[in-house]
């Protein structure tokens, strides 16, 4: 079979890797002419932690990966005023590693099998779909044929607008703008190393952490009821955050010029139906669950090896696309709704509020309490693996996080 995969990031890569895997003929297209290099700190447990282990790659995660202490919420003075320990978190979780966003997706990039064919350059504007094939349309006309095509374009997706048709009917926005950058600064450095420093306040936030190359990093996020997205990012980052205090200001005065700030709305996508004909939508495209929820990486490595399985178990591709949803949109739909929970926490609107996330960050040093917090946040446990064994490249016995067992 060849499939034709929209998107070289976590959720396109991911797919690529297990379609590959079940011997099939991988073309990926990306619209960015090189990889990128801007990008969140993930979080990166549960489904897409047990797929990245039956998938091998759990060691070049690991060795990617960032050790925090924890996470220090500080006032505009710089006084701690709350810790959340990641080790709390990664035991409840049962394992989680700290990656940015390009070092994940250069581990899955370097991690294809032979023969995956990766076209940068080459932006899909739309897409056909049939019984007996699908097709990828790029900005200059081109199509590009197989017998599978595999939407990963992201929460913006011009596959899903495409074949499902309306995009702004497919989207839940929360009220919020993310962004994120790195700079140097060596002072500022030396002051957050190995800890992940949040500013306590309601409005805005920004997070700033030391990467190992001695580069700081930022994450911002801020409410904003705008669901378009600004001409200029470095403008619209400065006017959020310029009254947060502590080291922020000079964390703005390094902002780098607009196009190397990362930058997007905090949405969630609601498409009643993956799939069409022989496409299909994988990762933010079809079950985007929020920059803020932590787990999106997590669901879009996930995601990408169930439809890699279920597909390699079934005797047609619409039989393996019909069970790759039913399978999948339960855990999808879980990690949804904590998601809501978890956005109502991570940025309060009042100071009462704020006072509020303080006492429950200090319960995670409670015997039993970091479990129930995080479950609360994060979701029920779920396995990416398929019930049942078969054909799917992974022992019956592979390690798994819940439910799928």
């Amino acid at each position: 079979m060849k499939a034709v995969v929209c998107g070289a990031g976590i959720a396109g890569l991911a797919a690529a890797h297990r379609l590959a895997h079940h011997g099939h003929d991988v073309t990926v297209l990306e619209k960015a002419h090189a990889p990128r290099p801007q990008g969140f700190m993930i979080d990166f447990f549960g489904p897409g932690h047990d797929a990245a282990r039956a998938m091998g790659l759990l060691p070049a995660l690991d060795r990617a990966g960032y050790r925090f202490r924890d996470a220090a919420f500080v006032d505009e003075a710089g006084r701690v005023r709350a810790t959340a320990p990641f080790s709390a978190f990664a035991q409840a979780m049962d394992g989680l590693i700290s990656i940015l966003r390009p070092d994940l997706e250069h581990v899955l990039r370097t991690a294809l099998p032979d023969g995956v064919e990766l076209r940068y350059g080459a932006r899909a504007t739309g897409a056909e779909s049939g019984s007996d094939g699908a097709a990828a349309i790029l900005e200059d006309g081109e199509r590009v044929e197989g017998d599978l095509l595999v939407g990963a374009d992201g929460i913006h997706s011009p596959v899903r607008r495409a074949l499902l048709g309306g995009d702004e009917g497919r989207l839940r926005h929360l009220g919020f703008h993310a962004a994120a950058y790195t700079f140097e600064d060596p002072e500022v450095h030396a002051r957050v190393k190995d800890r992940f420093f949040l500013t306590d306040t309601t409005g805005a936030q920004m997070g700033l952490y030391g990467l190992r190359d001695g580069r700081v990093a930022t994450f911002i996020v801020f409410r904003s009821d705008d669901r378009t997205l600004p001409e200029d990012p470095r403008a619209a980052v400065r006017r959020a955050c310029s009254g947060l205090g502590w080291l922020v200001p000079r964390a703005l005065e390094a902002c780098p010029e607009p196009d190397e700030v990362f930058y997007d709305l905090v949405a969630q996508s609601e498409v009643p139906s993956w799939s069409s004909g022989r496409a299909v939508l994988v990762g933010d495209s079809a079950y985007a669950v929020s920059l803020l929820a932590g787990q999106g990486a997590s669901l879009a490595v996930g995601g990408a090896y169930r439809l890699g399985e279920e597909l390699a178990r079934a005797r047609s591709v619409e039989e393996g696309l019909r069970a790759y949803e039913r399978g999948w949109r339960p855990v999808a739909e879980e990690r949804r709704r904590a998601a809501l929970r978890t956005a109502k926490w991570f940025l309060p609107r009042s100071r009462a509020r704020l006072r509020a996330r303080r006492v429950m960050l200090g319960l995670l040093g409670l015997p039993g309490t970091s479990t129930f917090l995080a479950r609360m946040l994060t979701g029920k446990p779920a396995a990416a693996a398929p019930k049942g064994g078969g054909r799917t490249g992974v022992p019956a016995s592979a390690p798994s996080s819940g439910d799928g067992r």
